[in-house]
């Protein structure tokens, strides 16, 4: 089921760095589906649990780094070892459908002009507590409500044409942490007149277990605030662009509204204290803040029930709180150190 020159039809590349059992599952999921049609290629970013030893007896060739250094590095390393013209990226942490590889493929072949194609998670996340359901499912909720013309990359399910992402340079090697590598590759596409592809129908599993401090820690420090120095360095150098990309998934009008009644419902409460009716004020901002995010609550009713989508409503709202407050806050530190401080 190879090209008959003996070529992959993909190159899957996955960095790892002490991914345990969830790198296990996806390398299971690999060795299923993908193998027949797909050269699996495993970086590991300094490792030091030994789950890389997984690698190899699973049929996937095995690249060790000796120290770590970020997933942009290792997927461009497993990059220029790949033989196949496409290169489709793959988090340690999320296993793949029956169907995803071959979603790939042949997006790519009825589409000779597309340049690069970015998936979803699917409906049913790994980890089972209530964070990482919310966290998971959020994110797909948000893939799938998204415009199929991309303006985004995105690392965790992404496929790219290997002589395009290496003309361009492939993921930017100063980000040494997993943060927004794959969203500044996406503005370099689109900005050097590049077709991206949201392609709902190619979804992978994710596996990852969310707590609350992992949450903040990844949504404040990984991607709002180093997002926030993108797009005001992305206004500043091709307006046009940043005009695009504000409108897309999770930089929609509604949500950028949404930060602006959270604060204002705090700013009700605050006052409270001196004018009573105050209170009504908080009270009819959160009846416009739940209106205005119904068809996400909808969402959560229909997949999980009244409960669970009454507990998504407080994190929401939280995500909305941290979002305005990490813009700020980057905004400050754009203006001050500019946009490298935020790749450190």
């Amino acid at each position: 089921m190879q090209k008959a020159s003996g070529w992959p039809e993909v190159s899957i590349i996955v960095p790892v760095h002490n991914g345990g059992e969830s790198f296990r599952k996806c390398l299971q999921s690999l060795n299923q589906w993908a193998l027949e049609r797909a050269e699996v290629i495993v970086v590991a970013d300094g490792a030091s649990d030994g789950s890389w030893q997984l690698a190899e007896p699973f049929g996937a060739k095995l690249i060790r780094l000796p120290e770590t250094q970020g997933p942009a590095r290792a997927r461009n390393i497993g990059a220029e070892a790949a033989e196949a013209d496409i290169l489709f990226f793959v988090d340690a942490d999320v296993t793949i459908h029956p169907n995803t590889v071959d979603g790939v493929i042949r997006a790519f072949q009825a589409n000779p002009e597309l340049a690069a194609l970015i998936g979803s998670y699917d409906d049913a996340p790994g980890a089972t507590n209530f964070l990482s359901q919310y966290k998971n499912l959020f994110h797909h909720y948000t893939h799938q409500g998204g415009h199929e013309e991309a303006s985004t990359f995105w690392g965790a399910c992404g496929a790219v044409r290997r002589e395009i992402f290496l003309s361009l340079g492939g993921f930017d090697q100063r980000f040494r942490k997993p943060c927004i590598e794959d969203i500044e590759l996406g503005y370099r596409l689109k900005q050097a007149g590049y077709q991206i592809r949201l392609c709902k129908a190619i979804q992978v599993k994710h596996l990852k277990h969310w707590t609350p401090y992992s949450l903040l820690r990844a949504d404040i420090f990984y991607r709002a605030l180093p997002w926030t120095a993108l797009l005001l360095q992305l206004r500043q150098t091709d307006p046009q662009q940043y005009q695009q990309v504000s409108r897309d998934l999770n930089l929609k009008s509604s949500s950028r509204l949404s930060v602006v009644l959270v604060y204002a419902a705090i700013a009700s409460l605050l006052f409270v204290w001196w004018w009573p009716t105050a209170l009504l004020g908080a009270g009819l901002l959160s009846l416009v803040l739940v209106l205005l995010n119904w068809p996400v609550y909808r969402f959560f009713y229909q997949q999980r029930g009244f409960w669970f989508a009454l507990g998504v409503i407080p994190w929401h709202w939280l995500y909305y709180f941290y979002s305005g407050l990490a813009f700020a806050i980057g905004h400050l530190r754009y203006q001050i150190w500019g946009y490298q401080l935020a790749k450190g």
